[in-house]
């Protein structure tokens, strides 16, 4: 966050500071949603957790092989260990999404990690294979019960619906980043202890191994007791509905159905399902071709696992690019376009020639795959409701597991009927692996359901997508224009600021729009609020999101299309923070409603005027205080977004702070005034 305390401040200091700002924002991005104590606690219990299920993948495997001793039952030790946590998925998923929505989610994550870490104790206790797959096959019904709870419980967590992608990501990184390195290095130092030891004689191996299920074990129980005795913010909850006594929640019947009516009948959520349908159908077909297809590129083991490495790159890639992208294209756009785009990208890969095409294209899969996954736990972090957040989450494990399942194990039957074909090019024969065709049909598969997805999520129809995506690609946003917010906590102070920075900008040469009058605005609320005789709290705050909407759709809008900078005094943080401060509705409630009203239009730059609180017209200290301490909080939690001056001082002094702040972060978007 840059802070101007100085009129002084040299112009070059913070012309630098904008050209470091793009460097260093997914950075402020990340350390901001980590400052958030309940959501850095939770990170370590998914890291203890994610630690547990790559430890267990390892050691149940290598118990497996040490019990028993047949080659046969070698071969297929990691597949069953394998299959047996994947069928949970399949058959439970719905139900743990429906007790993540009905039941206090801390209690029931404590629960089934009690459940897990006695279930490795105990497969460790009886030593025996078929207690070892059952078992198994319980604690991947815990975990089907555990992470709906989890992922639901994240967003009430932090402090802005925009930190729920940037909490994805960590969750993501920790999952499949942090935590597959240390599961697999913990199980090479476990399994090395014979030769720290330079221990010989007994059946070391079976020893080793229930050593690995047992720490497995104490890794979930660590888990509970950390959920239980330092997360007590995981039972809270945030519904716009009034919160229901417990005798008047629906059965558990009643609310699965609910859940799937609510996901057939939300065109959001609809899209979304079968968008993850046609990426996961792709991904499985990828899985059950991959060796054939290594094959036909004449490699062999190398081959297979450089498509590997490649697929996880560009899925890192495609995760770390995905804010930037989803700051130019709205998400609800973005995760159907880059599943078609996976798609064409799976086409491109079913026809490479060569390795090093291969290996460029399947890297793209792996990004765009990547952009989407990030991008739909966003959505459904961000705009599903509370109350139905538990059974979209497991809905989508439902879909992961089955559709993964399904398309993984039928590809090899494909490729089993095609066989391999020879086609004459030219007069010349090629040889055509079954695999190739069998890719072109995965891709055919998530263009067609992305499309469908695209057209159900998108909600700026009237906005073309190529020429919005070729501009988020190319690093800009669709609009060419930029909106700057001045937000503060007296209405003097913004409007008279506003008003100077906009006739500093136009010094400059360019061409700006100096949007609505807050006077006229509260004079329409006041007018619309007495004719209707609206006296609820929410009815009022419908009515200023309204009126907020009108603005945006009439003014602001236009204005960026056309390409001009946009300065507008309280756009929407200094109302929000003020009815916050005056209301007892929840301030979430109120941010979900100001993003719809303004169709998540979001500032490029907020200018938050800082100044002692002092008595206001008709207002007390008291609520100046608290107003002024929501702005900071909004501003503390995306400083990558604010700009906090020093508002004490004459006006003149803080005019030219603002101006020595702003003036330099737009020298490259200079744009001359047209002529007349």
């Amino acid at each position: 966050m840059t802070e101007i305390q100085d009129a002084d401040t040299p112009a070059t200091e913070a012309g630098q500071a904008g050209q470091a700002q793009s460097s260093v924002s997914t950075v402020h991005r990340l350390r901001s949603v980590l400052a958030i104590r309940p959501f850095r606690r939770l990170w370590l219990v998914t890291y203890l957790c994610s630690v547990g299920d790559w430890l267990s993948l390892l050691a149940l495997t290598g118990l497996v092989s040490t019990m028993m001793k047949s080659y046969e039952w070698q071969s297929f030790a990691l597949p069953l260990v394998v299959l047996t946590q994947l069928l949970p998925g399949i058959l439970f998923a719905p139900i743990g999404g429906v007790l993540a929505d009905k039941f206090d989610r801390r209690k029931v994550m404590v629960v089934c990690d009690v459940l897990r870490g006695s279930l490795f104790i105990s497969i460790a206790l009886v030593g025996s294979p078929i207690w070892l797959f059952i078992a198994n096959f319980l604690v991947g019904c815990c975990a089907m019960l555990w992470i709906p709870a989890k992922e639901s419980a994240v967003p009430n967590l932090l402090r802005r619906p925009d930190q729920v992608e940037s909490a994805n990501q960590l969750g993501l990184v920790m999952t499949y980043g942090i935590s597959t390195i240390s599961g697999f290095g913990l199980y090479s130092l476990i399994s090395g202890i014979p030769a720290y030891l330079n221990l010989q004689g007994g059946n070391l191996e079976f020893s080793i191994a229930t050593i690995a299920v047992v720490i497995n074990g104490l890794l979930y129980f660590t888990s509970a007791i950390l959920v239980a005795t330092r997360l007590p913010e995981l039972s809270g909850r945030v519904s716009a509905a009034p919160a229901k006594d417990a005798g008047d929640k629906p059965g558990f019947v009643a609310m699965l159905r609910e859940g799937l009516r609510f996901a057939g009948r939300t065109p959001l959520v609809r899209g979304l399902l079968i968008g993850m349908v046609g990426a996961f159908a792709a991904a499985g077909v990828v899985i059950g071709t991959a060796k054939t297809y290594a094959l036909s590129l004449l490699g062999g083991a190398s081959t297979f696992g450089l498509l590997f490495v490649a697929v996880f790159l560009g899925l890192a890639a495609g995760m770390a690019t995905a804010p930037r992208l989803a700051q130019r294209l709205a998400y609800n756009r973005l995760f159907g376009v880059t599943i078609v785009l996976a798609g064409i990208s799976l086409a491109l890969v079913a026809l490479a020639p060569h390795l090093w095409i291969a290996l460029l294209t399947v890297a793209l899969v792996g990004a765009c795959a990547g952009v989407a996954f990030l991008t739909g736990l966003t959505i459904v972090g961000s705009q599903v409701q509370d109350d139905m957040r538990g059974r979209t989450v497991a809905l989508i494990q439902t879909l992961l597991k089955v559709v993964l399942f399904g398309a993984s194990a039928g590809a090899p039957l494909l490729l089993t009927l095609l066989q391999k074909r020879q086609v004459s090019v030219f007069g010349h024969p090629m040889e055509v692996d079954a695999s190739r065709p069998v890719m072109v049909g995965g891709a055919v598969i998530a263009i067609v359901l992305g499309l469908v997805a695209y057209r159900q999520m998108d909600d700026r129809r009237e906005e073309p997508v190529l020429s919005s995506l070729f501009a988020a690609i190319r690093g800009r946003r669709h609009t060419t224009g930029m909106l700057i917010a001045i937000e503060g906590d007296t209405r003097e102070d913004t409007s008279v600021q506003a008003r100077r920075l906009a006739a500093a900008l136009r010094a400059e040469g360019l061409d700006v729009v100096l949007a609505a009058d807050p006077e006229h605005d509260e004079r329409r609320l006041r007018t619309m609020l007495s004719s209707a005789e609206l006296a609820g709290v929410r009815a009022q705050a419908l009515v200023a999101a309204a009126v907020r909407a009108d603005v945006v759709e009439r003014q602001v809008r236009p204005a960026l299309d056309s390409g001009s900078v946009v300065v507008m005094e309280r756009y929407v943080d200094s109302p929000l923070a003020h009815f916050t401060a005056t209301s007892t509705l929840e301030h979430q409630e109120l941010e979900g409603l100001v993003d719809w009203a303004t169709g998540r239009l979001r500032p490029d730059l907020t200018i938050l005027l800082d100044r002692p609180v002092t008595d206001g017209k008709g207002i007390g200290p008291e609520h100046h205080w608290r107003v002024q301490r929501l702005l900071s909080e909004m501003a503390a939690a995306d400083p990558d977004r604010y700009l906090v001056v020093d508002a004490d001082g004459d006006t003149d002094e803080v005019a030219e702070r603002v101006r020595a702040a702003v003036v330099p972060l737009l020298a490259t978007r200079r744009r001359p005034v047209p002529a007349v």
